[in-house]
């Protein structure tokens, strides 16, 4: 179960649970549950669970798969982890035995770095201290415009020895943003066929403020319809600027 993905900002991808539903403007052409439905019909049982149609869709009905907790053993090189791409860990359908077991597998496995992300920063900072939490998990929560800045103020509260935000898509202005305690921002555009266009200022804007924080940046790509055909520069520069924890070790 090694899969190796395309994320510029990740090595590979580790879905111990499956599926989710919308739960704000970032996540209206989310492109896990497009892909969700692609699997369901070419019969892969890991996306034949339907979500409900109003929030989710064909095969994306959130489902916790213990068999896939064994993968990260088997890996003999060390690698950057993305938990979760077809999935939010801390959906309130995944049970906190769950989230704790996912949990126990990354922190038996320290030679991976593991990167979680969601949307669902509430629960995060809920059960965050029915957690224990390895310094190989970094965690991030995503932030798509001004709306939803609050789970910065969860994320935050987050004992992660890397707290991270992925403004991807980022579909507005982020205004002012308070980084402290966060050690990393990862921004991109949207991509696909309905991408919504992401604005320079923006992107330049939240750059700026990164740099004045001392924040590690990452700008994954401009979008579009087709995701690489607008590259990556920003102002004539690639930013693939990672945690320092991650340039130290």
């Amino acid at each position: 179960m090694r899969n190796r993905t395309a994320i510029e900002w990740t090595e590979t991808t580790w879905n111990p649970t499956t599926g989710c539903d919308r739960v704000s403007a970032g996540c209206d052409n989310c492109y896990a549950m497009s892909m969700s439905k692609r699997l369901k019909a070419m019969g892969q049982p890991r996306y034949q669970r339907d979500g409900d149609p109003r929030t989710s869709g064909p095969g994306f009905g959130v489902t916790c798969h213990p068999e896939a907790l064994d993968a990260p053993y088997s890996w003999k090189r060390p690698r950057l982890v993305f938990v979760n791409s077809m999935s939010d860990l801390f959906h309130a359908q995944v049970p906190l035995s769950f989230v704790q077991a996912v949990f126990d597998v990354m922190a038996a496995t320290p030679q991976h770095t593991y990167q979680i992300l969601t949307k669902r920063a509430r629960r995060l900072r809920r059960i965050a201290s029915s957690l224990e939490w390895p310094a190989n998990v970094w965690m991030g929560v995503s932030v798509e415009d001004s709306r939803v800045l609050d789970r910065i103020d969860d994320l935050r509260l987050v004992p992660a020895s890397v707290r991270f935000l992925s403004c991807e898509p980022l579909i507005g202005s982020l205004g002012e943003v308070n980084l402290d305690g966060i050690h990393w921002v990862i921004a991109g555009g949207e991509s696909g066929p309905s991408a919504r266009p992401m604005h320079i200022d923006w992107l330049r804007d939240l750059r700026d403020q990164c740099r004045s924080a001392q924040v590690a940046f990452f700008f994954k790509q401009w979008g579009g319809r087709t995701p690489k055909a607008n590259g990556r520069a920003l102002e004539g520069q690639t930013w693939d600027q990672m945690p320092a924890r991650m340039i130290s070790a």
